[in-house]
């Protein structure tokens, strides 16, 4: 296969699974971390309007399933790609970053969940995944 092409293909492998895990982090982690009672999870306005009543645990839900979704997105794509497998990486890790900033605007939140999800869950992680992804095809 064209090295090029399989770049590509890694990467769109990598955007589609790691959206996948991110998302079922928070689907699932709602079910052990609730959302505060009367707040609507699959409500943005309700979940705006009522985040002052969420705790540390139900916060660090979304935090947990941006960075896991990334480190995995980051690790298939330097699995899967031939070359640049870093850099593919983390270009993983900023596709994740630009949704991650999607949501702060539209969602917002706590301050200090601000600074830590949008400095550590997302091109720490890529780059985490991606030497993950390296180490393992040396082994």
């Amino acid at each position: 296969m064209n090295p090029i092409l399989r770049n590509i293909l890694a990467v769109i492998a990598g955007i589609l699974i790691g959206g996948f895990v991110n998302g079922m982090i928070v689907t699932y982690g709602a079910a052990l971390y609730p959302p505060p009672e009367g707040v609507n999870p699959n409500d943005l306005e309700s979940i705006k309007a009522n985040l002052h009543l969420y705790s540390i645990a139900q916060l660090l839900v979304p935090f947990w399933a941006h960075g896991i979704g990334t480190f995995v997105g980051a690790f298939i794509t330097a699995l899967i790609a031939v070359s640049k497998r870093i850099g593919l990486a983390l270009l993983i890790g900023a596709v994740f970053l630009l949704g991650g900033i999607t949501m702060v605007v539209m969602v917002g939140g706590p301050v200090w969940f601000i600074i830590l999800d949008l400095l550590v869950a997302y091109f720490p992680m890529a780059f985490i995944g991606g030497i993950a992804a390296i180490a393992l095809k040396k082994s």
